[in-house]
């Protein structure tokens, strides 16, 4: 009797325990998002392309058979720039504030640099100086390396 009794709350708490268990695993994989939802969100505007259009930049490759004939070719993820972007080039009308060593950018393989995208303003730091502003201010940083050493960053004003 004390048997059947132990047996019988075993099976009960056992069966409780997976019961929570199941109804817990939905609601912790469902609190952290996926490693590649970040991406797909913030890149809402983005597709998968043979080419790059006019006025457009990439964030990222793959090799693909899609594209060519015979043989792999790149894949390019664009979207139109963006403050805030990191994107494998700088459009007309951006600037650049910090850089990556990546193989998100590589077309025939290796390491290839990233940019963070900025919208030029005044009072911006930024890696270069583009058309219409000037700057007041430089300070020597990583921060813009494209090769690995020092480079200058500008404060930016608009003229």
């Amino acid at each position: 009797m004390i048997r059947s009794k132990l047996r019988t709350l075993l099976l009960a708490g056992g069966s409780a325990a997976v019961m929570l268990a199941t109804a817990l695993v939905p609601a912790t994989a469902s609190a952290s998002p996926a490693p590649g939802a970040r991406d797909a969100a913030g890149a809402a505007a983005g597709f998968w392309s043979c080419t790059v259009p006019p006025g457009y930049t990439f964030t990222s490759t793959q090799n693909t058979l899609n594209c060519g004939d015979g043989g792999f070719r790149t894949y390019y993820f664009v979207q139109p720039p963006a403050d805030g972007l990191w994107a494998c080039t700088v459009g007309d009308g951006f600037t650049y504030s910090s850089t990556q060593n990546t193989l998100d950018c590589s077309t025939g393989g290796g390491f290839r640099t990233k940019y963070l995208l900025r919208t030029p303003k005044t009072g911006l730091w930024a890696c270069t100086v583009p058309s219409g502003f000037t700057y007041t201010g430089t300070q020597s940083t990583l921060d813009c390396s494209t090769s690995g050493g020092f480079r200058t960053k500008y404060l930016l004003r608009a003229f």
